[in-house]
């Protein structure tokens, strides 16, 4: 398997495709309690001794950036990088960063936050090295925000949300993710592509929504895009942008009125899954590899790296996991039906 070799200095699977894009989730706490991401219940944390620390957080950036060619890497935690997130609970959160920024090859680094406790860390993260912001807002009705994320924390996500786009030098694009179910806030849709008037660098992104353990995931709350784009074509006229990145997971569009100056996108996870072009690995945050977000099997790195393998070894794992990474992840129906942990303890 020499496509596997330590030789290659790049992360590739089966069927080709190079993998420069690691997200790494920090944490399973979050101060929200989102309802497609947290199960009602909660759920049982890790001992603390099994969360990765700073210093093996940065040992397996060095090992998948020197090794396999990693780029590009997002910090998530607390839930999926594409849902509800919290990684600014971690005090650490500004020298990850930091020795991340390190290497001269990477060139994103990047989070996907609630946004609850932002503001204390909009700058600091900058001027370590972040470039990337992604934040979360399902609502822009108070009382339906608070009923979807069980917190009355509104107020203070909207304003870190206008913080952040005041401050284009430090972030020149800010995206909002909204998830969209099926009869909670598909109303809200045409309001949230009239953020993007006069906001030159606001992106607002449409995920339909996944199924995972324990989400009250269900047929009648999934909402496919294109009955998004139906939705918003009646209000607005749209043109789709080229996408100029063969990764990129978004579907691209902006109103065609120069006043509309931002950009919508939509990720199609199960509707028109984008499995072909995927580029990135998941690390838990106690340190288990998940090479798909929908596949729950899973490689502990955490034991790897406390039992005393070097550098390569490790590497070796990533890269005979990554091998045996499926061509696609199984339909929505089987999805539904599949166990896997629940998106927050995932951290996407």
């Amino acid at each position: 398997m020499s496509s596997v070799s330590r030789r290659s200095a790049l992360l590739i699977d089966s069927f080709k495709r190079v993998h420069n894009y690691l997200r790494i989730s920090l944490t399973e706490r979050c101060n929200l309690r989102c309802q497609y991401c947290m199960p009602e219940k909660g759920v049982e944390l890790s001992p603390a001794n099994h969360i990765l620390n700073t210093n093996e957080i940065l040992r397996l950036v060095r090992i998948f950036t020197e090794h396999g060619g990693i780029n590009k890497i997002r910090l998530t935690g607390g839930g999926t990088s594409l849902l509800t997130l919290k990684p600014t609970i971690r005090k650490d959160l500004v020298d990850i960063v930091h020795g991340i920024r390190s290497y001269p090859s990477m060139k994103t680094i990047g989070i996907t936050t609630n946004g609850v406790l932002l503001h204390r860390l909009l700058k600091p993260l900058a001027q370590a090295g972040l470039n990337s912001l992604n934040i979360s807002l399902d609502s822009l009705v108070a009382e339906k925000f608070e009923f979807l994320t069980r917190r009355a924390a509104f107020t203070r996500v909207l304003t870190n949300i206008r913080l952040a786009l005041d401050i284009p030098n430090l972030y020149p694009l800010v995206k909002i993710n909204c998830v969209v179910m099926q009869g909670v806030n598909t109303d809200e849709l045409t309001d949230f592509v009239e953020l993007t008037r006069d906001q030159p660098n606001l992106a607002v992104r449409f995920i339909e929504y996944m199924p995972f353990s324990d989400n009250k995931w269900s047929n009648k709350k999934y909402f496919p895009y294109e009955e998004m784009l139906k939705i918003i074509k009646q209000e607005y006229d749209l043109e789709k942008l080229i996408q100029e990145d063969k990764n990129d997971t978004t579907k691209w569009y902006r109103v065609k009125d120069n006043a509309y100056s931002g950009k919508v996108g939509f990720i199609t996870s199960m509707s028109e899954h984008f499995c072909s072009t995927c580029n990135r690995v998941r690390v838990t945050a106690d340190g288990q590899l998940k090479v798909c977000l929908f596949d729950n099997k899973e490689v502990s790195l955490r034991d790897a790296l406390r039992s005393g393998l070097s550098d390569e070894e490790i590497y070796s794992l990533i890269q005979r996991t990554l091998y045996k990474k499926e061509k696609e992840h199984l339909s929505v129906d089987i999805l539904s039906t599949q166990e896997n942990r629940p998106m927050i303890l995932i951290g996407g």
